[in-house]
């Protein structure tokens, strides 16, 4: 696997970096660093925000792993590798299960070589390519994942960055190429709890970046799992769903909703 370095732009912030750079990495430029904190500052929010979406995929990742006995995950929109990768937390549970992750930023590429460690019985695999592409992304896939068999796709904080309604094709086009009972798990940024300032990240974001966002309603999220079964609690704050058992009381939640929902 190769790259070309001279496709890494350093002066412009990506959302793989500044992600990155919230949940502690050190995979990120200045003005990833920069922008990073501008949103943090208008937002503090965000960063319980990324932590909460990451303990989403865990827990998503471990039930699908476990319980539900998926051994396939598509995963769309990686991001830098961090803690918990989706290869780490469903191959803990079921060694040979195989992965594919997919992103099109070029950094992320070159750390891709962490994302394709795997156990000897199962597969890792990486795909340099768009989610406006779902095609391509189906065609590399099918190197590493057998779409006979059930799947489920990983679609982690990246719709937001479609935002037109064009989003929703998309992913039906990758879901409707799934077999039964695959799993289509999904979550993105809203404007329930704070909407002045999730709104004011979103501003902020668009202005510095060449890669911009929106932030959709959870009812509009709730969208991509139409003709699906939804699982308890259905679509919620990412923190909400299905948390460890704690305190006894429900988690804070935060301004990002998603769900997890089986093909029938």
């Amino acid at each position: 696997m190769s790259y070309d370095p001279t496709l890494i732009n350093s002066t412009v912030p990506h959302s793989a970096r500044i992600w990155n750079y919230w949940l502690g990495g050190k995979d990120c430029y200045e003005v990833d660093r920069q922008v990073g904190d501008q949103i943090r500052a208008a937002n503090p929010g965000i960063i319980e925000i990324a932590r909460a979406q990451r303990h989403f995929l865990v827990r998503a990742v471990s039930h699908l792993a476990g319980e539900a006995g998926i051994r396939q995950f598509l995963d769309v929109g990686t991001g830098l590798p961090t803690a918990d990768n989706t290869h780490e937390v469903a191959q803990r549970l079921a060694p040979d299960a195989r992965i594919v992750y997919v992103d099109h930023d070029p950094i992320v590429l070159t750390h891709a070589e962490a994302l394709l460690t795997s156990t000897p019985e199962g597969a890792t695999g990486y795909i340099d390519a768009d989610l406006r592409d779902p095609d391509a992304i189906l065609e590399q896939a099918a190197k590493t994942l057998d779409f006979t068999r059930p799947v489920a796709l990983m679609l982690l904080g990246i719709t937001a960055h479609i935002t037109d309604d064009s989003v929703y094709a998309i992913v039906g086009r990758l879901m409707d190429a799934l077999p039964s009972g695959s799993y289509l798990v999904l979550c993105d940024d809203t404007e329930v709890l704070d909407p002045e300032r999730m709104r004011e990240m979103i501003e902020q974001w668009n202005e510095e970046s060449d890669n911009p966002r929106v932030n959709r309603s959870p009812e509009q999220l709730a969208r991509f799992f139409d003709g699906l079964e939804l699982l308890e609690p259905g679509v919620v704050s990412v923190s909400r769903w299905r948390p460890e058992p704690g305190e006894g009381r429900p988690p804070v939640e935060v301004d990002d909703f998603g769900g997890v929902a089986r093909k029938r």
